[in-house]
């Protein structure tokens, strides 16, 4: 019966991996003339002082010739407001966005953002993020067309040698890349990171923006994509490209990031819930189901098979996407960091059964 019960569980694992994973591990991506579309850049800045000295150089010196900056300050304490003002007197493109009335909010950070850009092209990031290269605005902007009103990014984070932390977070970033990317290739796009996520203005105004779930605290990135992704998303993934962010150093507060993004899923539509569930749910008991096999009989050959075909499989999919997104260092580890992120997110599950964060 148990083994029967491994049989159904490899079943789904190749089927996801083959279905879905493989149409973004095997994908080339299309090389688009480089258009000069006017594009907005936004960022929205919470006492990010610092990083804004560091980062915000790096975009104002895109290789692209028509662009502008909207910088939100939202409530921010520090000198966030006097570091974007200093630019603004070298960089005529910078509009600064001041809020100081009411709680500090992102989705309506965004939105106030969202109202001051002159350009149909919106692209987003943050604060704490450089572009990987200065062509970062000419990638992103290639992938509009009449049909493509959005354009999925990726977000990677720094890598730090020789900290186990670093690898399980960029590998928990890399596992829901290749799973937005190969579901958006699907046509079954359900979300995208704001560190890296263009769209329309006309298709934020044209669905109310945040309103259909301005109630929750956060979204403002993957809920939005989650409402009025279609057949219009684009996906981009040259390493000119990315965005890189500086990573949590610290476990803990690392944690509570991930509970506040498990706990916004559940507001995803059904299908994009039962999928990602299922796919969860299929990786937890094929390791549980492979163990008590092994502890209680051993395994069999055709045990023996099935579970070094899936161990296979997976480097083979995942091989293939990390190395498109310049991850190839974590393929190496990936059995142990896969149980340990299984783990995690178990636990996640069940913190967030008990109480949900409420510190966004």
């Amino acid at each position: 019966m148990l083994e029967f019960f491994f049989y159904i569980v490899i079943f789904i694992q190749v089927i996801f991996y083959l279905f879905f994973f493989s149409r973004f591990a095997f994908s080339k991506e299309t090389n688009y003339s480089k258009p000069n579309i006017p594009i907005t850049v936004i960022i929205c800045a919470k006492n990010e002082a610092a990083n804004l000295q560091v980062f915000l150089p790096l975009i104002i010196n895109q290789k692209y010739d028509n662009f502008e900056i909207i910088l939100v300050n939202d409530h921010s304490t520090d000198q966030t407001l006097a570091v974007m003002q200093s630019f603004k007197k070298t960089y005529n493109a910078i509009k600064i966005v001041n809020l100081v009335d009411g709680k500090s909010n992102k989705k309506n950070a965004v939105t106030q953002g969202v109202k001051q850009a002159n350009n149909e092209y919106l692209l987003f990031t943050d604060a704490d993020c450089k572009p990987n290269s200065s062509h970062w605005i000419s990638e992103i902007a290639s992938h509009f067309n009449a049909q493509k009103k959005i354009v999925l990014g990726y977000g990677a984070y720094k890598k730090i040698n020789n900290s186990w932390l670093n690898k399980l977070i960029r590998f928990e970033t890399l596992l829901t890349a290749i799973q937005y990317f190969s579901y958006a290739k699907a046509g079954l796009a359900y979300m995208g990171v704001g560190r890296n996520l263009a769209y329309n203005k006309s298709l934020f105004n044209n669905n109310n923006g945040f309103k259909s779930h301005q109630h929750i605290k956060s979204g403002d990135d993957d809920l939005f994509i989650n409402q009025v992704a279609k057949k219009n998303v684009s996906c981009c993934y040259t390493i000119d490209s990315f965005t890189i962010s500086e990573p949590h150093t610290n476990f803990k507060k690392w944690i509570y990031q991930k509970r506040r993004h498990i706990s916004t899923a559940a507001n995803y539509k059904t299908i994009h819930q039962l999928l990602l569930g299922l796919f969860y749910v299929s990786q937890f008991l094929f390791w549980v189901v492979a163990i008590l096999l092994l502890v209680i009989d051993g395994f069999s050959k055709i045990i023996l098979f099935l579970f070094l075909f899936r161990i296979t499989l997976q480097y083979y999919i995942y091989g293939a996407s990390s190395k498109k997104l310049n991850e190839n260092d974590l393929i190496l580890f990936l059995p142990f960091l896969e149980l340990f992120l299984i783990l995690i997110q178990m636990s996640i599950f069940i913190q967030n059964l008990i109480a949900k964060p409420i510190n966004w």
